[in-house]
């Protein structure tokens, strides 16, 4: 626990740095920070009905199933578009964080992989985070960390909607999700990384937890019909 919060509080350190549209380089040109929006979260989405459906079913997603899988992500999508901007480092969770135990504080936590960092909602480090794709993460542990990112972010930023942030937590968590589920089965099919697939059932465990989310309920309802348990 000691180690899961510390990467917390790193994580709330590093989003109460403004991310810039631009970035500085050394040469003097500048790099534009891309935003990780509804045309990259529907695209990453889309991995499930493109790779899992087939995969389970024998052919491609009917077109009204992916018509209508897209409506319910699309509505959700609008709601996310007004969650302020922030770092989005995208694979920020275990396998990419050292524990340096001789530092203090949020220096005991050394980040990697950040090359595809983005400009979106801070709640998807977060569940990026407290869902590990690879490690189980009990949802006590992930409830209680969950509440202290909030606790910390509201004493500094008084204008913090939580009741926005958990519903961007859930559905952010349940599209991360979604594209994993996508991502390992491509990564088994494609790529022959068998391994991969030893995780779908944490993956839907995780899903199963974002999808319980009252806002959500449609886009449940239309798992539960295509992807029964």
């Amino acid at each position: 626990e000691e180690m899961w919060r510390a990467a917390v509080d790193a994580l709330i350190a590093l989003q109460c740095s403004p991310a810039p549209e631009r970035l500085p380089l050394s040469d003097g040109r500048s790099y534009v920070l891309p935003p990780y929006d509804r045309g990259a979260l529907q695209i990453e989405a889309e991995l499930l009905i493109d790779w899992y459906w087939p995969a389970l079913h024998g052919g491609p997603v009917p077109t009204d199933v992916r018509t209508e899988f897209l409506a319910h992500w699309n509505t959700i999508f609008d709601r996310l578009e007004r969650q302020p901007l922030t770092w989005v480092l995208r694979d920020f969770h275990s396998p990419n964080l050292i524990w340096l135990p001789e530092r203090d504080g949020i220096k005991r936590v050394g980040v990697l992989d950040f090359q595809d960092a983005q400009r979106g909602s801070a709640a998807y480090d977060l569940v990026s985070l407290l869902q590990d794709a690879r490690a189980d993460v009990a949802e006590t542990l992930e409830k209680s960390l969950f509440v202290h990112s909030c606790e910390a972010v509201r004493s500094s930023r008084p204008h913090f909607d939580e009741v926005e942030f958990t519903f961007a937590y859930n559905a952010l968590g349940a599209q991360r999700s979604t594209k994993i589920l996508g991502i390992f089965v491509r990564l088994a099919q494609r790529d022959g990384k068998l391994q991969y697939l030893a995780h779908l059932p944490r993956i839907w465990g995780y899903l199963q937890r974002n999808l319980r989310h009252v806002t959500l309920a449609p886009l449940a309802a239309w798992y539960d019909k295509h992807f029964p348990v």
